[in-house]
C-alpha cells in the first residue's frame, strides 16, 4: 500500500511540475514573443502607410499579413497550452474556450450541455480534467471520423459528470497501437490522482463514450 502511495505521489510531483513548465511556456508565449510580435506589426504598418513606391508597399502588406497570421497562430497554441479562462474563469469557460478552437481546427462540431450549477474546482482538479478532455477530442480528431461530439456536464452538490460521446467508428481495446494505449491510460490516471475516476466503453461502428468523475468538496 505504501508503495502503491509513494507511485502515486511521485506521479502527481512529475505532472505538477510539467503543468507548471507549461503554464510558463503559455504565459511567456503571450506576453514575451506575442507583444514583440505585435510590436513588429505595428510598425510596419506604420511604414507602409507613409511609402508610396508599389512593390514596396506590397511587400510590407504582405509581412503585415504574415505577422498577423503567426500573432493568431501564437493566440490558438496558448489557449491550447493553458487556457487563460481556466486560472480567471473557471473549467466550463475553459472548456467553451477550447471547444471553438477545436471546431475551427478540426471541423468537428461540439454540443456542449452543463446541468447543475457549476462548482469552483481547486486548481490542480481543473487542469487535470482539461487534460483529460483534451487527450479525448485529440483522440476524435485522430481516429474517430466522426464530425460531431456531444458533451454533458453534470453538476451535482458531491461530484461531477462528465460524458464524451463521439459517433464515430469506435475501437476494440486489443487493436490499439501503442500511442492509443498510453493516451487512454494517462488519462485514467490523472483522474485517479485527483480521487476521481475515467471509463472508456467502444464499440466497433457505434462510436465512443468516455466518462469522467470528480467528487466534490465544499
Amino acid at each position: 500500500m505504501d508503495l502503491i502511495k509513494t507511485k502515486q505521489q511521485i506521479s502527481s510531483y512529475i505532472i505538477d511540475t510539467q503543468e507548471e513548465e507549461i503554464k510558463r511556456i503559455a504565459m511567456e508565449l503571450h506576453e514575451g514573443v506575442g507583444q514583440n510580435l505585435y510590436s513588429i506589426l505595428t510598425g510596419l504598418q506604420f511604414v507602409e502607410s507613409g511609402t508610396k513606391e508599389p512593390q514596396v508597399k506590397n511587400y510590407l502588406h504582405e509581412m503585415t499579413l504574415l505577422i498577423e497570421k503567426t500573432i493568431q497562430e501564437i493566440r490558438l497554441l496558448t489557449v491550447e497550452l493553458h487556457p487563460p479562462a481556466l486560472t480567471a474563469l473557471g473549467l466550463l469557460a475553459a472548456m467553451k474556450s477550447y471547444f471553438k478552437l477545436y471546431t475551427s481546427t478540426f471541423g468537428i462540431l461540439v454540443d456542449l450541455e452543463s446541468s447543475g450549477e457549476e462548482k469552483t474546482l481547486p486548481e490542480k482538479h481543473r487542469i487535470a480534467v482539461f487534460r483529460v478532455c483534451q487527450e479525448a477530442f485529440m483522440n476524435i480528431a485522430k481516429y474517430a471520423d466522426t464530425s460531431n461530439v456531444k458533451v454533458k456536464f453534470v453538476w451535482k452538490s458531491k461530484e461531477l459528470t462528465i460524458m464524451i460521446r463521439d459517433f464515430g467508428s469506435g475501437f476494440e481495446p486489443e487493436s490499439l497501437n501503442p500511442d492509443q494505449a498510453s493516451g487512454l491510460a494517462a488519462m485514467k490516471e490523472r483522474m485517479l490522482l485527483t480521487g476521481g475516476r475515467c471509463s472508456i466503453s467502444s464499440k466497433i461502428g457505434e462510436g465512443t463514450l468516455i466518462e469522467v468523475s470528480l467528487p466534490l468538496t465544499e
